[in-house]
């Protein structure tokens, strides 16, 4: 009878402790022009975030220039390496995780997922220059310590084109960086990144067409995620690796869940609801999961007061009903762990 009660108490112990793993509420907090100060921090506390992405850029010409410039006075504070060392100190400050997440801007917007060289030369060029931005932010990553480190975002066509240099630059990272490491695949292709193993968590940058109906219902944005949960719970069991959204959302517009990467400034007429609906889904579909690490919700913009709105399609969830679904989601996993 001890051995059983033993091994009740055990068993007793390990569900509870799986049911208190810490998940990652993030938000994706958008450098500025200023310096971040606490009026700043206090709407991320409000919704109980835990993280917050922060994100520098570098940027390119075009699709195929082979130079990332990147940390210079033209650019907004924080985008550059002193903006995002100063935004970093003032989340920790706060009692706020972070993931370092630099990433790159092509001129017009273009897609960084089809970003290619024309030469060997170029590639090379590409390679070298590219090293140089992720290696300062890692060294940036290791000197604030931050917990997760994202080596790049959306470079399907570079990882296609260049899976050696992708696999040594990993271990690169390694050398200098000792936190957890994650690479944002977009949705449609993170099932071909080949180096999910040499990484912590698998990230996915979470836009996925979910739905094709103008106002979608929670039941049908939840069956449209079906068929994508699959592809990842057995990529995370393939791998040993959890999923991570490095970014989830949704714009507060008509058909939101059509088409969900678009970054247009279309007229299409704003739905509140259907933007907090499709987050709902996101939440109830995969927070409970134990292969799922969390995610970071985009974008969230420091100056609260006016950012989003009711008159607002585009995809912060600030002073719109998502922010409440995000808010009350947040606070009840942080009441759980208790």
């Amino acid at each position: 009878m001890k051995r059983l009660g033993l091994l009740c108490l055990c068993l007793l112990q390990f569900s509870c402790n799986s049911q208190n793993v810490e998940k990652i509420n993030g938000v994706s907090f958008v450098g500025s022009r200023d310096e971040v100060r606490q009026v700043h921090v206090d709407p991320v506390l409000e919704v109980n975030a835990n993280y917050a992405a922060v994100m520098p850029f570098g940027f390119a010409r075009n699709l195929n220039s082979p130079n990332i410039i990147f940390d210079t006075e033209r650019q907004w504070f924080g985008e550059t390496k002193r903006g995002a060392r100063q935004y970093i100190e003032l989340l920790q400050k706060n009692g706020v995780k972070i993931m370092l997440k630099p990433q790159i801007w092509i001129w017009r917007g273009e897609f960084t997922g089809d970003m290619t060289m024309k030469s060997e030369e170029d590639w090379k060029i590409l390679e070298e220059s590219y090293s140089k931005f992720i290696l300062t932010y890692a060294e940036l990553a290791e000197e604030t310590n931050t917990e997760i480190y994202c080596i790049g975002t959306e470079l399907d066509e570079f990882v296609k084109n260049r899976p050696a240099y992708w696999q040594a630059l990993v271990d690169q990272v390694r050398s200098i960086y000792k936190g957890k490491l994650t690479y944002a695949a977009n949705w449609d292709e993170y099932v071909r990144t080949p180096f999910w193993q040499k990484l912590d968590y698998i990230g996915v940058d979470a836009y996925f067409p979910l739905s094709e109906e103008r106002y979608p219902t929670l039941e049908e944005l939840k069956s449209g995620w079906q068929r994508w949960k699959s592809k990842l719970v057995d990529l995370s069991k393939k791998n040993k690796r959890p999923i991570l959204f490095t970014e989830f959302g949704y714009r507060s517009m008509d058909y939101t869940a059509k088409k969900p990467w678009l970054v247009d400034r279309n007229q299409m007429d704003v739905n509140l609801d259907a933007q907090a609906d499709a987050t709902q889904a996101v939440f109830e579909e995969f927070w409970k999961e134990d292969w799922f690490a969390g995610g970071f919700v985009w974008k969230w913009f420091i100056n609260h007061d006016v950012s989003g709105g009711e008159e607002d399609n585009r995809f912060t969830p600030q002073n719109k009903p998502a922010e409440s679904v995000i808010r009350k989601h947040y606070t009840t996993l942080q009441e759980s762990k208790f």
